[in-house]
């Protein structure tokens, strides 16, 4: 039986050294303070190639976390992962999310309704388009609707149910 790889996410970049003695300064997502002093263990990914590292401490100096990982102890270590991201297993992260806070890639696969009911299609992609997620909708028959993911259209999200429903309005399931 093959076993399931946790997807890593992104809650960071590392940015440049900070001191001589391997400290990194990282740029990080916005709420992420929290994963940098709760997980003791994140990877580093440059192109293909991941490494996983150990937080040994970490402090915060204005917007930006400066960290120190036990692998690494030198300046030169710290350039040659200069532009890395830091990634962290998504079920680790998962547990810092609010009760009515969800992945964005969590959409992809749940069925999508209308406010009466009727079952639409399954959101097959999502998409940011000029700074606002749009939700690829595919029916049955394979057509493809395209929904902004906007509080007014869609309603509610019901990760645990696996269904979102969207606020019926004329036009908006023609499909593309």
């Amino acid at each position: 039986m093959e076993q399931q790889v946790d997807k890593l996410l992104s809650i960071g970049k590392i940015l440049n050294f900070h001191g001589i003695l391997g400290e990194v300064k990282v740029g990080f997502t916005e709420g992420a303070e929290n994963l940098f002093t709760e997980v003791d263990e994140i990877c580093v990914t440059q192109g293909s190639k991941t490494i996983p590292l150990t937080i040994e401490k970490v402090r915060f100096h204005k917007n930006f976390a400066l960290v120190k990982f036990k692998e690494i102890n030198s300046i030169d270590e710290v350039m040659a992962l200069k532009g890395a991201y830091l990634k962290a297993p998504k079920s680790k992260i998962k547990s810092f999310l609010k009760e009515d806070e969800f992945y964005i890639d969590d959409l992809v696969g749940l069925s999508a309704y209308d406010s009466d009911g009727e079952i639409i299609g399954k959101i097959s992609a999502v998409s940011i388009a000029k700074g606002q997620d749009i939700l690829f909708i595919k029916d049955a028959e394979n057509k493809e609707y395209i929904v902004p993911f906007v509080k007014d259209i869609v309603t509610e999200v019901n990760i645990k149910d696996q269904r979102i429903t969207i606020q019926k309005i004329e036009g908006l399931f023609e499909p593309t």
